[in-house]
């Protein structure tokens, strides 16, 4: 040191060097030696809270929760309680509402006695170790490093000692433990009783510490759309490109799987670029081929917080991941993820329970089931590697094969009657299981059919496509059977298979009728029948007619309708299939009703309904006694129409045809409304919503109800054209759809 001190020493503890001259750098030391001297008290941390995060949005019944939990001496003791765990996925914002709610307990003057902060790192490397923590907290509570103990034991009593202190000399304090990977790291740091409260964050639930849990899921789309329009507008207030653009913003908070950490990448990549609408980053998400690799602002990564998460999992849980990730659809059944593993019994269960306890995977729509978010499932399939993929897909594929194929004889077959002996594996009791089991695992099903895009599972993809084909018309997935249908027609064509070709466009044509799109329906029969005609399959050519024959009905072209309708009767009745007969009946019987000519179409129902008994097709049978009960009232007969109905109705029930149900009490609505029964008419219709409700249909349980509302509100307008809905009101579809002729 140069230069000269004036000041005193006081003390001998410090030196003045107050009004001193230097001339170069300083340097001032002062060296004890005395063994009976005290220190003084070293300084705390009682206020090491982080900042409060900005943008935070969209989480106020998390938070609300979270400071019910606080709440020191609340009226409610049974909603605060010593220690709150948050968990959830990896950037799913559990630090910034655990931080969001910190600072407002602390605004509310909660704990007195401070805050103390510590980021165990979990999920890093190296974690923080209880131990070390312990060091950290003690230093925090004002222990100097010399007068740590050196046991853990005696580290954490001294640590209890000095919040015994604290609770008595200032009040309650607050534990914030961020980045928790398990029970044992935050236990021996746990305030106890005193009233002090802890807060900890995992992305794992810790069940085992007895407090309460709550967990994070990705937030609600419209918080999501709040979450990215705030970010880029803390960076620049005159930002309005969210507001301009909901809908691009909507569909970037569904890429960004709603989770805020890839939303507030996704916000930073737009700050950085003011010129770039939403819609573009949106385009740019959608074809890349890894969104999780386009997540990365430079300073934040959805994939390298995934990985703090994924390289901390025992193989075993990490190749299930891996593996449930390779699933066609959004979430799965116990049986389909073991199916996929390759074992049964208790193993997938405890891999599946661990997985879900790190939130890497998450419980599905009902128990049993479970799902992963969208951007965890991208990133797992991306950990697969090859020969994983394809004999995963290959045991997945099998799995459902053998039991769609069950479930479609169990579906075909119809409630009162046991399966044919024919099928070895029979995993359902009854067809209400089938059923079941295949709206479960519709979504998987449907999906898996796009795999016929892999030359690897082209033909079992068709013909699983043909399993569901029953199914997805006797529920009315109309829009899933056209997705179906198109994935086997091209598994066809790749293969070079003209008849099932032909039959994948009939299925097709069938579906796209049910959704309205008549004229797509028209063609794509009409490409059934010529590939039908071009392999000599005679039958199957009927079939597209019969088909044809029915959709024109349906715009008009009347006459064209029952050429081809006639056409196709003829070939069943000269291979003597009568099933397929009974199906061209039925829709003939339909247009010939709208032409008006009403006694033919008696007799051509009547026929059908006795060749369907014949064969023992129950559910077909039903649908010809609804089109006879149509007919029957059109040719001036109201109350054998009513019996007519009743029996279809009867079966309908049987089988769970809730549609229809509804189908055929709208026609007994219009039978009494014409009879002058408006009471019973208002009845029918109210049932007919019921069931239409039950079904799904939503318009036409509209309809339904606007008819019960009409009822007896027109004036008599005289009888009307056979067929037609009563005055004022607008029927559904109710046309019986004889689609024996369709089967394949």
């Amino acid at each position: 040191m140069q230069g000269e001190s004036k000041g005193p020493i006081f003390g001998g503890d410090h030196v003045d060097f107050r009004d001193s001259v230097f001339l170069g750098p300083v340097t001032g030391k002062t060296e004890h030696h005395h063994s009976h001297h005290h220190c003084g008290a070293a300084p705390t941390a009682l206020e090491s809270l982080p900042a409060m995060p900005s943008g935070f949005t969209g989480r106020e019944a998390e938070l609300r929760t979270l400071l019910d939990a606080l709440e020191p001496g609340a009226a409610n003791a049974s909603t605060s309680v010593p220690v709150t765990a948050v968990s959830g996925l990896g950037g799913v914002g559990k630090t910034a509402l655990a931080l969001a709610a910190a600072h407002e307990a602390r605004g509310r003057k909660w704990f007195p006695g401070g805050v103390l902060f510590v980021d165990l790192h979990g999920y890093e490397g190296t974690p923080v170790t209880a131990d070390l923590a312990l060091q950290a907290l003690l230093r925090a509570l004002g222990v100097p490093p010399g007068q740590l103990p050196t046991g853990t034991e005696e580290r954490g009593a001294l640590y209890r000692t000095k919040l015994t202190e604290i609770a008595r000399d200032r009040g309650p304090l607050l534990l914030f433990a961020d980045n928790a990977s398990s029970a044992g790291q935050v236990r021996d740091l746990l305030p106890g009783c005193l009233g002090h409260r802890a807060l900890i964050t995992s992305r794992h639930r810790l069940a085992a510490l007895g407090a309460r849990l709550l967990t994070l899921d990705g937030l609600p789309t419209a918080a999501a759309v709040g979450l990215l329009d705030r970010a880029l507008r803390t960076a620049d207030p005159a930002d309005t490109r969210v507001a301009d653009d909901t809908k691009s913003a909507s569909l970037l908070a569904e890429l960004c799987g709603r989770l805020p950490l890839a939303l507030q990448i996704a916000a930073a990549l737009l700050s950085t670029d003011p010129g770039t609408p939403v819609y573009e980053l949106v385009t740019e998400l959608i074809e890349a081929q890894s969104r999780i690799d386009c997540l990365d602002d430079g300073e934040r990564s959805v994939r390298l917080t995934f990985d703090l998460s994924y390289r901390r999992l025992p193989e075993a849980e990490a190749r299930l991941l891996r593996l449930f990730a390779l699933l066609p659809g959004t979430e799965s059944g116990l049986a389909a993820v073991e199916a996929l593993h390759g074992k049964r019994g208790r193993t997938v269960r405890v891999l599946l329970a661990a997985l879900e306890r790190a939130h890497l995977v998450e419980p599905g729509s009902c128990p049993g089931r479970w799902r992963l978010h969208d951007l965890v499932r991208e990133y797992a399939a991306q950990e697969a590697t090859a020969t994983e993929r394809g004999a995963a897909r290959t045991r997945v594929m099998s799995f459902y094969l053998e039991r769609a194929r069950a479930a479609d004889v169990h579906v075909r077959t119809g409630p009162d009657r046991p399966p044919p002996r024919s099928i070895r594996f029979q995993p359902f009791r009854d067809r209400g299981e089938a059923l079941i089991w295949l709206d479960e695992e519709r979504q998987n099903l449907v999906a898996a059919t796009r795999w016929a895009a892999d030359p690897q599972f082209a033909r079992d993809a068709f013909l699983l496509a043909g399993y569901l084909a029953e199914y997805l018309q006797f529920r009315r997935y109309s829009d899933d059977g056209v997705v179906v249908g198109r994935a086997a027609q091209g598994a066809a064509r790749r293969a070079g298979d003209r008849k099932c070709e032909a039959e994948a466009w009939n299925r097709t044509g069938i579906s796209l009728r049910d959704t309205g799109r008549v004229w797509e329906a028209i063609e794509a029969y009409r490409q059934a029948f010529f590939l039908y005609r071009a392999v000599g399959q005679e039958r199957g050519a009927a079939q597209a007619a019969c088909n044809i024959g029915y959709t024109l009905g349906d715009v008009g072209q009347f006459d064209d309708a029952i050429r081809a309708l006639t056409d196709a009767l003829g070939c069943f009745q000269r291979t003597g299939d009568l099933h397929s007969e009974a199906g061209v009946r039925t829709n003939l019987a339909v247009i010939l009703r709208k032409c008006c000519r009403v006694q033919e179409s008696v007799e051509t129902v009547r026929r059908a309904i006795q060749l369907y008994r014949e064969t023992g097709d129950r559910l077909r049978e039903s649908r010809a006694w609804h089109g006879y009960g149509q007919a029957l009232d059109a040719f001036g007969k109201p109350r054998e129409a009513v019996d007519a109905c009743l029996q279809a109705l009867a079966v309908s029930e049987e089988f769970e045809d809730w549609h229809g149900c509804g189908k055929t009490l709208y026609v007994l609505g219009m039978i009494h409304e014409r009879a002058g029964e408006p009471a019973r008419a208002r009845s029918s219709w109210l049932r007919a919503a019921e069931f239409y409700d039950r079904a799904g249909a939503v318009r036409d349980a509209a309809l339904a109800r606007r008819a019960a509302r009409l009822t007896g509100s027109a004036e008599p307008a005289g009888k009307p054209t056979p067929a037609s809905p009563p005055v004022g009101k607008t029927a559904p579809s109710t046309g019986s759809a004889g689609r024996g002729a369709a089967r394949r």
